[in-house]
């Protein structure tokens, strides 16, 4: 399977949600109360789209992969390290907020194209649920590791997101 990566524009929006609860259901469903997807989590996944999507900031770095017929089929976002991150490893300055691939593309090397699309092999760290082995296998391979933060999301009792962070090259 091939996939090609473009930028997304605004009028992504509606699609680029759509494939984000996709992914979500995809991976988290067994780990996610009843009901978690209800009619609004779709209403606000397009709101947060439209948001981001219509800001200019240089700092966002999206990309979209798509299938050979123009579908969507990931999507990977990094920006500049939430200002509430706490302890945030010296020289770290990026985080990727989002990479998420739908489950029939894994391994087609479209995750690879996606990180590198919005890092590079530029420091940063990440959130990951720990309840996700493959994601955490991918990341590793990429060079992050595990760098002892975890926190509980309570609209998400079942999942913990441990932090990964990959440091600085040293001179």
């Amino acid at each position: 399977m091939s996939c090609t990566l473009r930028k997304p524009a605004l009028e992504d929006a509606v699609e680029l949600a759509a494939l984000h609860v996709a992914c979500w259901k995809q991976a988290y469903s067994g780990l996610l109360p009843e009901g978690f997807f209800d009619a609004d989590h779709l209403q606000q996944r397009i709101g947060m789209w439209r948001r981001i999507l219509g800001d200019p900031n240089p700092g966002f770095h999206l990309a979209l992969a798509c299938n050979e017929d123009g579908e969507l089929i990931g999507f990977s976002f990094a920006a500049a390290c939430s200002q509430d991150a706490v302890d945030v490893p010296e020289g770290i300055e990026r985080q990727l907020y989002n990479l998420y691939l739908l489950n029939d593309h894994h391994g087609s090397g479209a995750g690879q194209q996606l990180i590198d699309a919005v890092l590079g092999d530029q420091p940063a760290m990440l959130w990951v649920a720990e309840q996700n082995p493959r994601a955490i296998a991918f990341y590793k391979r990429n060079g992050f590791e595990f760098d002892g933060q975890a926190v509980q999301d309570p609209t998400a009792p079942l999942i913990t997101d441990v932090r990964m962070v990959r440091l600085p090259e040293l001179a």
